[in-house]
């Protein structure tokens, strides 16, 4: 069943991670990272832009020509203020109907990117991963970590002045091929709480998807998909609780799954398993 309009992506190409893109980048290769924004308007809620830890001028560059050429907005992925501000000074929401950029990412360590609302007004995606527990950052192990992360995020950025729907919460997604700790488990239940909760109503919940299947084989040894299919098995189970982005492929087939569907079972037998049983699992569905 298709997913239709129940999840906007954030277009993933551009960004120095990818191996294809980092060598784009290595080439200074600019007409083809901006001819991937073009490949990548269809489809797509934003444009996610990262450059690495490159000259932050290269950001500037980048988002002057990507918008000359395309009207989606564009998300300014960087851990970087300098790098950030450089993006955020030069974006135009005319370009992009009016839209306002959106910044990837603001975590409780970088909580000074809010100042960056002087120079525009932005979205943002509010890192969910870990909370301040007697005044230290620490890593989330249960739904109910996810769910306090997310208010101590809301806090910050309602104080900035970000609306509800300015506001994107992300737990993070844990690779299913090696999530001895059931951290799989802990994200679709947080989503679920965050879901849940009254204050968070109007907000918005994202993942990056295509961490949820690295370091696994694309295909089965039958030549079966294994990515796509146990990324929308996630989706099947997550968007129903409250996720409505994900960072991921406008090329992809997104779709929610039957319960019949192998993908499906695998992930609901990783959500009832626990420790090493859980990556046994996994790769009895890789190795089929």
């Amino acid at each position: 069943m298709a997913i239709n309009g129940k999840l906007n992506i954030i277009a993933e190409k551009i960004n120095d991670s990818v191996p294809s893109t980092h060598e784009l980048f290595e080439k200074g290769d600019m007409q083809a990272i901006i001819n991937l924004a073009k490949e990548q308007a269809e489809g797509s809620t934003y444009i996610d832009v990262n450059i690495g830890p490159r000259d932050p001028k290269l950001m500037e560059d980048l988002i002057i020509a990507i918008q000359s050429l395309v009207t989606v907005p564009l998300s300014i992925d960087t851990p970087s203020p300098a790098i950030a501000e450089r993006a955020l000074k030069v974006y135009d929401p005319k370009k992009a109907g009016g839209k306002k950029p959106l910044l990837n990412s603001i975590s409780l360590g970088r909580l000074e990117m809010f100042e960056l609302l002087k120079i525009q007004p932005f979205k943002a995606i509010l890192m969910s991963s870990e909370r301040s527990v007697n005044g230290e950052n620490t890593p989330n192990c249960v739904a109910e970590d996810v769910l306090e992360a997310a208010k101590q995020m809301y806090e910050h950025a309602k104080k900035h002045g970000l609306t509800n729907d300015d506001m994107i919460f992300d737990p993070t997604i844990a690779p299913i091929g090696s999530d001895y700790q059931g951290l799989t488990k802990m994200t679709l239940n947080g989503i679920g709480l965050i879901g849940q909760t009254a204050l968070f109503k109007g907000c918005h919940m994202s993942v990056g998807l295509s961490n949820f299947t690295v370091q696994i084989p694309s295909k089965t040894k039958s030549g079966a998909l294994v990515k796509t299919p146990l990324e929308n098995a996630f989706l099947t189970l997550a968007v129903p609780r409250g996720l409505d982005y994900c960072v991921g492929s406008t090329k992809k087939k997104y779709e929610f799954l039957t319960n019949e569907h192998p993908a499906m079972q695998t992930l609901n037998d990783v959500l009832a398993r626990e420790g090493f049983d859980i990556i046994t699992r996994v790769q009895e569905f890789y190795n089929n």
